[in-house]
């Protein structure tokens, strides 16, 4: 199995910038489908940004347009979400995902695919 750990999390003000990491050990692939989701207080872990490695496409819950990017690092085998212009309705704990391609990345049932531990982003008003 794959093993990531996030971090960059942490408290910051409305408006401020975090950048957040997912470092990929073990059994990992090639190109996998990488991805950030978020889950806060009360509400479904919910989809944020992915990234094919096929192909170099991402993808963006229409919430975080224009704000955040995902990009990766295949030497690193990192994948990080540069988060900018952060709003309260931000926080949530960030989940790294990857998976062996999209379809599976968007399944979110165990066997197809891993998930991080997650990291705490508040975003202060």
């Amino acid at each position: 199995q794959v093993q990531l750990v996030e971090s960059g999390g942490g408290l910051v003000q409305a408006g401020a910038s975090l950048r957040l990491s997912c470092a990929a050990s073990g059994r990992t692939i090639s190109n996998p489908a990488m991805g950030w989701f978020r889950q806060a207080p009360g509400k479904e872990r919910a989809f944020v940004a992915a990234l094919s490695r096929i192909g170099n496409n991402t993808y963006y819950a229409d919430s975080v347009k224009g704000r955040f990017t995902i990009s990766g690092d295949n030497a690193k085998k990192t994948v990080y979400l540069q988060m900018d212009s952060l709003e309260p309705d931000d926080t949530a704990v960030y989940y790294c995902r990857a998976a062996a391609n999209m379809l599976s990345l968007k399944i979110l049932r165990p066997g197809f695919g891993s998930w991080g531990q997650g990291t705490q982003v508040t975003v202060s008003s």
